[in-house]
Formats: C-alpha cells, sequence, structure tokens
C-alpha cells in the first residue's frame, strides 16, 4: 500500500426504507481539514487519470456504478515512491479511500452505468490558481495497462 493511503470499509445499515452510511467522521483522522466537497459523473468506459495535488489530500467514495482506481506515488522521498496501487470501489466495494497529496490519482469507469464520484478536499478548488498536476493516462513513467484487470 502507498505511504499515507488511507481505506475505510463502509458499512450500510439497511432498513425498509433504504439504507444509511457513515462516509467520513471527524474523529476517524481520515480528512486532516475540510475544503470542499464535490460531484461528478462518469459514463461508461471512461478513463480520468492522472493528476496530483501538491497542497490538498482527496477522500473519494463511489455510491453509483464501479471504478478501477489507480494510484501512483510522485513523492521522491516516500519509501513507496514510484510505487502503483490499484483499488475496486463503488457498489460493488463500497469503501472511502483518502490519496495524500503528491500521490497521482486516477479512475476508470467499470461496467455499463454512469459512475458518481463524491469528493472531500482539503483545500478548495481556485480557478485561477488550479492545484492539478497533470500526467497522461498512458505515461510510460508509470506503465499501467489500464486494461489489466486484477480481480
Amino acid at each position: 500500500m502507498i505511504e499515507g493511503v488511507k481505506v475505510k470499509q463502509i458499512v450500510k445499515h439497511h432498513d425498509d426504507r433504504g439504507y444509511f452510511a457513515e462516509l467520513v467522521r471527524e474523529d476517524e483522522s481520515i480528512l486532516t481539514q475540510f475544503g470542499q466537497m464535490s460531484l461528478s459523473m462518469s459514463y461508461p468506459g471512461v478513463i480520468k487519470a492522472f493528476h496530483y495535488h501538491e497542497k490538498q489530500d482527496d477522500v473519494w467514495f463511489f455510491p453509483a456504478g464501479n471504478a478501477q482506481v489507480v494510484l501512483y506515488d510522485t513523492r521522491r522521498s516516500s519509501p513507496t515512491y514510484k510505487e502503483t496501487d490499484v483499488y475496486y470501489m463503488g457498489e460493488s466495494n463500497p469503501i472511502v479511500l483518502l490519496i495524500p497529496r503528491f500521490v497521482a490519482h486516477g479512475y476508470r469507469v467499470l461496467g455499463n452505468t454512469p459512475l458518481s464520484i463524491i469528493y472531500l478536499t482539503t483545500h478548495a478548488y481556485e480557478k485561477d490558481e488550479p492545484d492539478e498536476k497533470r500526467i497522461a493516462w498512458n505515461d510510460p513513467r508509470i506503465g499501467f495497462d489500464w486494461n489489466t484487470k486484477h480481480y
């Protein structure tokens, strides 16, 4: 596991009306501070990759659909520098994932239904100074084969 990444398994509490699940609690040390909460949707087959942040940590949760999430450690001082981790998240595996700053991240939408992502960040988006450093989805330094399945 890449240093600093945290994974929290989500427990859903079902009743005759549906379900309830706690995603992030202040006493869990998942998010050190709150900057922004956002919602995004992507269509089947879409690959949204890669980028990292210098100022913010991200917390990801996929409430609808399924995704293959890929992380790549760009931190030269990290013991997991240049390591890649793959997570399968979404309806089939409801987890919350903390992605530390300088860890590149991206995802591929799996299946035939759109994917929704709720993400929280430690800093709000700044239009004039975006904190997003992009890396091509097929960057040879990462060398990730998006067609590979790790089931």
